[in-house]
């Protein structure tokens, strides 16, 4: 092997080994602030190193194309329960619920593309968080065919208010109260055809480093005293929730919430890029007692963010 070739093995092999960091952080289920920023990113990080990897053997790098196939399957093991999480078995002749759920930008002025997105999409309930100034100026366009709703508002500075708003095709029976607890979130119980749903429109705030590091544990945590104080019933958690499913805030949601993610892929987060290569930071999370039948992405928004479009029905006993 020439000098210039080894070189090159040798950077090529330390550039997806440093890929396969992401993938040991993810499975590691360590908290701490550092490596949960990269446990965020297991998913470019594969396609990443898959893409890696196709070169080195293309150019006969060995080696390198060695320590790119273990990083490819950690990568691989680290972010197969984000996009593969359990789905449930739906109970026979159950009616279908369908989802949307969209994190709009509070400064996006695009609303004849939020209300296109939102038409094609045709959804039963919708949750929608980051709703600025523009939309909040035209909601009755905005939410025409959705009467029932339920909104709770942040003002974040100047020209910064934002609202998160659940609305509906479905009666609401029931609007959750908003609590004086930092987290923004609506809450309403809907009254659909497979029974009541508790719907909660979620807006976390962002993690580590561009807030402090409780930000996030202390809103799920509010998150999960709200749900217990709701009526008991089925529960559907929606919206932008600043982290995969397989991260520290996701399995947190998991672990006290009892709730389940729909699959992480494709992403929703940056809409600019193609979405097999983004992540899926905004969640949709259901209560055992429902079970998911289809998730997909929706028609842009003009936002950063894809919308999100689940359907789900009754969970078999």
């Amino acid at each position: 092997m020439t000098l210039f070739k080894l070189t090159v093995n040798v950077l090529a092999g330390a550039a997806l080994a440093g890929l396969a960091v992401f993938g040991i952080a993810a499975l590691s289920g360590v908290g701490h602030r550092w490596v949960d920023i990269l446990a965020q990113f297991t998913a470019p990080a594969l396609l990443a190193a898959v893409a890696a990897t196709a070169v080195c053997l293309l150019l006969r790098l060995w080696p390198a194309a060695g320590v790119g196939a273990a990083a490819c399957l950690v990568l691989a093991v680290a972010v197969w329960p984000q996009w593969a999480p359990a789905r449930g078995t739906p109970a026979p002749n159950q009616p279908i619920v369908r989802l949307y759920s969209a994190n709009l930008w509070v400064f996006n002025t695009d609303v004849e593309a939020m209300r296109r997105s939102i038409v094609t999409a045709d959804a039963d309930i919708l949750v929608l968080v980051e709703v600025g100034d523009a939309p909040a100026a035209r909601l009755d366009e905005l939410l025409a065919g959705y009467p029932n709703r339920t909104a709770v508002g942040r003002m974040r500075g100047p020209g910064d208010h934002a609202q998160s708003i659940v609305a509906s095709r479905y009666p609401i029976i029931q609007r959750l109260p908003d609590r004086p607890d930092g987290l923004s979130a609506a809450g309403a119980v809907v009254k659909t055809p497979i029974g009541p749903i508790n719907v909660f429109a979620v807006h976390l705030t962002r993690p580590w480093p561009y807030q402090y590091q409780w930000g996030q544990i202390t809103q799920v945590m509010a998150l999960t005293e709200r749900r217990l104080a709701a009526p008991d019933n089925p529960v559907l958690a929606a919206g932008d929730f600043n982290s995969v499913s397989t991260a520290r805030i996701g399995r947190q949601i998991q672990a006290d919430m009892n709730l389940i993610p729909a699959p992480g892929w494709p992403g929703t987060w940056p809409s600019q890029a193609p979405a097999f290569a983004g992540i899926t930071i905004d969640q949709v999370y259901r209560s055992p007692d429902l079970a998911l039948i289809t998730r997909r992405l929706g028609l842009p928004t003009g936002s950063d963010h894809q919308p999100v479009i689940t359907e789900f029905s009754r969970a078999a006993q």
